[in-house]
């Protein structure tokens, strides 16, 4: 089982211990989503997919940011042939886009623990102490290597227009 907060710093693929205290109460629920899924589908890391598709099911405000309703359709069926098997070319390994030190240890990959990271720095830009779940998808979608970006390459969504769609939305 995954632990409830990894201890260890973003560099070794673990989220800072006190990642709870910088998000708020419905981007926890989505960590907490996305910790079940990765367990559920016995992927030793929670990646940035599993992070994405916990967001796309539990935080309206993500789904309003994409451009129709088909497009988080498209991501949600995707998403679950994921689960149920497109994934197994991920099964084993580490998600990493290079922007951290690999480190094969249970809890995030590295590149899921930066995302947490730089939404939760997007959030401090705003002058608010907890980040939100467009926080998170802003992060994901600006990372052009993570296993998210690829999900939403193939379901039809340029991340670039994403990233625009979500820097005009109001701040909650």
């Amino acid at each position: 089982m995954l632990p409830r907060i990894p201890q260890q710093a973003a560099e070794s693929g673990s989220a800072p211990a006190d990642i709870d205290d910088r998000l708020s109460a419905e981007l926890v629920a989505v960590v907490a989503a996305a910790r079940r899924r990765a367990v559920r589908d016995a992927d030793r890391q929670i990646d940035t997919a599993h992070l994405l598709h916990s967001l796309l099911e539990s935080d309206p405000q993500v789904r309003e940011v994409f451009a129709e309703g088909a497009q988080v359709a498209r991501l949600l069926g995707y998403l679950v042939q994921r689960s149920i098997g497109y994934g197994l070319q991920w099964q084993g390994s580490v998600e990493d886009s290079g922007a951290v030190p690999v480190v094969r240890e249970a809890g995030w990959s590295p590149t899921a623990a930066v995302a947490m990271e730089v939404a939760c720095l997007r959030a401090e830009g705003r002058g608010e102490r907890r980040s939100r779940g467009v926080d998170l998808l802003a992060a994901l979608a600006a990372d052009p290597d993570c296993r998210a970006v690829e999900v939403l390459g193939h379901a039809g969504v340029d991340a670039g227009e994403l990233l625009k769609r979500i820097d005009e939305v109001p701040a909650a």
